[in-house]
């Protein structure tokens, strides 16, 4: 069998804990450390295409869209977000950690197609939040990947996103009929609840990490009204 072999490491601010990236072949893994198993692999990525899917769908032909992905990971949100917006749409990625900026920039790309490379994305490198408290309706669709799902596991400052106050400014950073689609690794019913506290109306969809099998995770889908 191939071995992995360690290509290089990063910091997760705040004591979040380090991420180790290794390559088997043409197979990518980002892992956390203290955690069993992946955090991401190159060959699952059904259900980051989905949330891009799902987020995007009503805004297939709409001139000018403005969408924001937070969380790079290996690319695959990013990527397929650029196949269902049209031409003339700007993609902005927030990404906490430039360290998987650069893997992407680097050997990663290539797994996604280098979406990073597509003159429609704009790189923010630091925290998504700080794209979501203008209180500004900036964006028709919001795609939101950047951790375990409510429950932050990787980054504790994200349990700010998923409370009422965080998604109530989420909702003000919306365009009218905005979308907000969240990933997360199973469902919560009371994180929908607090979807519609804060104003959204609420659809949740199960999809399968790799096409049509592997494991079941949940996008929640907040439209603004």
């Amino acid at each position: 069998m191939i071995p992995w072999v360690h290509l290089g490491t990063a910091q997760i601010p705040n004591n979040g804990g380090e991420l180790k990236f290794s390559q088997r072949g043409d197979e990518f893994s980002i892992r956390l450390s203290g955690i069993r198993g992946e955090l991401m692999n190159s060959r699952v990525f059904n259900s980051e295409k989905e949330l891009a899917q799902l987020g995007c769908a009503y805004i297939k032909s709409t001139a000018n869209a403005q969408v924001l992905v937070g969380g790079l990971g290996m690319g695959y949100t990013l990527a397929e977000t650029l196949k269902v917006v049209n031409d003339s749409a700007q993609v902005t990625v927030a990404e906490l950690i430039p360290e998987v900026v650069k893997w992407n920039q680097g050997p990663l790309g290539d797994c996604a197609k280098n979406p990073l490379k597509d003159p429609r994305t704009q790189v923010h490198i630091g925290d998504v939040k700080e794209l979501l408290v203008t209180r500004q309706p900036t964006f028709d669709a919001i795609l939101l990947d950047v951790d375990n799902g409510p429950e932050g596991l990787t980054h504790a400052d994200n349990n700010w996103i998923y409370s009422v106050s965080g998604l109530e400014d989420i909702y003000q950073t919306l365009r009218p009929n905005g979308m907000l689609a969240i990933w997360s690794a199973g469902p919560d019913y009371l994180f929908s609840v607090r979807l519609k506290n804060a104003g959204y109306d609420v659809d949740t969809r199960v999809v399968r990490a790799r096409k049509g099998k592997g494991s079941h995770h949940t996008i929640f889908l907040a439209r603004k009204k």
